[in-house]
């Protein structure tokens, strides 16, 4: 994103951001609450129209794109508040991000997603059953099994226990490592410090640090605008 500003009434959610988020890396974006990162999410992801600047996606800009579009252009996210079908199988609801990609092999992305996961042992049984564990990993297949190119995820590993933040960190460098482009937003400092490549950090609607994952974290401004925090 380039210069991107979004308003609610007299309120600045996001003021003149500069994002990138490279292929290959994981990138980090953290702040206190309130300091814009799911709005700046939202215009990333297509659900909220920026008041100016630019979204580019693969060099393409996509600022008048529609969510739905995007997905098909290779963009999925997870969300902070848990977003599944509770009465569909956790198959179909991994395969509902299959299909929104459109095109042939639903079916066969969706049996990777769940083996990517370790989902298959619990894929016929209803979601609304599931630990919020389990349905953090349910949501993230889904959006996998889309196979986009750029992924944003918003806080996915909270309700994880050490077994599942293990795999989820050992997938998510897998996907890099093949040349996904991931963007998350993380309040765990141990985990950024682990996973990430690079770092923003945020703070009322603006980017007060970024750069190397160390650097960032060591930055004074940084500690302050996230509560102390290292």
């Amino acid at each position: 994103m380039r210069g991107v500003v979004r308003r609610y009434g007299g309120i600045v959610a996001v003021g003149g951001v500069d994002l990138v988020a490279p292929g290959g890396r994981i990138t980090a974006l953290i702040g206190p609450n309130g300091a814009g990162k799911s709005t700046l999410f939202d215009c990333l992801a297509g659900t909220v129209r920026p008041d100016a600047g630019r979204v580019l996606l693969g060099g393409r800009d996509v600022t008048a794109v529609a969510a739905h579009r995007r997905v098909r252009l290779g963009l999925a996210r997870t969300f902070q508040q848990i977003a599944v079908f509770p009465t569909l199988s956790v198959a179909d609801n991994v395969r509902v991000g299959a299909e929104q990609r459109g095109g042939r092999g639903a079916a066969e992305r969706t049996e990777r997603a769940l083996g990517l996961l370790g989902l298959r042992g619990v894929a016929d049984e209803p979601a609304g059953v599931q630990p919020t564990g389990v349905l953090r990993l349910v949501e993230l297949a889904r959006a996998l099994a889309g196979e986009p190119r750029v992924l944003l995820l918003d806080e996915p590993a909270a309700g994880l226990d050490a077994a599942q933040t293990g795999r989820l960190v050992a997938v998510l460098r897998a996907l890099a490592g093949r040349g996904m482009a991931l963007l998350l937003v993380e309040h765990d400092a141990e985990l950024v410090a682990e996973l990430a490549d690079a770092v923003y950090a945020m703070a009322q609607g603006r980017v007060v640090a970024a750069g190397p994952t160390a650097a960032v974290l060591a930055d004074a401004r940084v500690a302050e605008a996230w509560g102390g925090r290292p």
